[in-house]
């Protein structure tokens, strides 16, 4: 429960109770990652008790509830299915990479600039915007664009805005369901904000970018899923969580130099039409999950092309 702790004297092994041996510890492991044949599992989309071979959960009604006795190791990963700890660690490791490329290029002023990669380096790696999709017609980086980030407070940010929400999302949708309305905000966002680069005029504080690249367009994603189901079940607690924070990211877009609205505009758009196309009062079903690694697959695919083709291999 929350504001409860073990105190420091708890967590120590009292000499009644014995440590754990490496037998145990292996059955352990055996137990929670091994695919359970028989017996009772809890529904990936309502949580009530099925059995592991059910065809259909008989409360929610989704089909193969027990995702073949795969559910509990799926269910130990989280509500999200472990793509919160995913996605953290593929930024991650991408924005070290693009730092690796960028070699002397790396910006070090300014709080917003700090740890910057290269423009070269965010281009290889799939960057998008008008420069990227129209001069050179790398259409694809509308998906790879999302992994990519600009500096160490914009990766930051972003990866603490998704710990709070994909979860969230997560527990509203289901896990596979968020990972197409994040996928969805991302190709939304990008592909707006490069077509307004190209052919839109700047209108005050919202410009379409020639380079752009971030989470953000992600997340605003589940923001706009969030206002939906807000709208599609009554709850005013989703609807003013969601107006709340999407009038923070227009604040934000106003005030600070470099915020990619059009991105933003775009994603939360993207988030909110795909949710309503989804549905979240009906159960997911067993396609969305293969969706959704549809998507991952093909974001990965979009990353590992531009590499390719901005090394001259494509």
């Amino acid at each position: 429960m929350p504001g409860l702790s073990a105190s420091p004297e708890s967590r120590i092994p009292s000499p009644e109770s014995p440590i754990p041996s490496p037998q145990s510890n292996k059955a352990i492991i055996e137990i929670v990652f091994t695919r359970q044949t028989s017996g009772s599992v809890l529904c990936t989309s309502c949580g009530v008790l099925v059995g592991v071979r059910d065809d259909r959960c008989y409360n929610c009604g989704r089909l193969n509830p027990g995702l073949w006795g795969f559910a509990p190791v799926l269910r130990s990963l989280g509500r999200d299915m472990g793509f919160v700890p995913f996605v953290m660690g593929t930024c991650g490791l991408l924005y070290a990479l693009t730092l690796l490329a960028s070699g002397r290029g790396v910006g070090m002023r300014g709080a917003l600039s700090f740890l910057s990669p290269s423009l070269e380096a965010s281009f290889l790696f799939g960057a998008s915007g008008a420069v990227p999709v129209f001069e050179y017609g790398r259409w694809w980086t509308v998906l790879s664009a999302g992994w990519l980030h600009g500096g160490a407070l914009h990766i930051l940010f972003n990866m603490m805005a998704l710990r709070q929400l994909a979860p969230a999302t997560a527990e509203l949708y289901g896990p596979g369901r968020m990972v197409i309305i994040y996928t969805a905000g991302s190709v939304a966002g990008f592909a707006l904000s490069s077509f307004a680069g190209e052919f839109v005029p700047g209108l005050l504080f919202l410009r379409g970018s020639s380079f752009t690249l971030g989470a953000s367009a992600s997340i605003a994603a589940l923001l706009g899923a969030i206002l939906y189901y807000g709208h599609r079940s009554g709850s005013s607690i989703a609807r003013n969580y969601a107006s709340t924070n999407g009038m923070m990211l227009v604040v934000m877009g106003f005030l600070m130099q470099g915020v990619d609205n059009y991105a933003h505009l775009g994603g939360f758009g993207g988030g909110y039409l795909m949710a309503r196309v989804l549905d979240p009062l009906k159960p997911e079903r067993i396609d969305h999950i293969a969706i959704a690694l549809a998507c991952l697959a093909a974001s990965a695919l979009a990353v590992v092309a531009s590499v390719l083709q901005g090394l001259g291999y494509l």
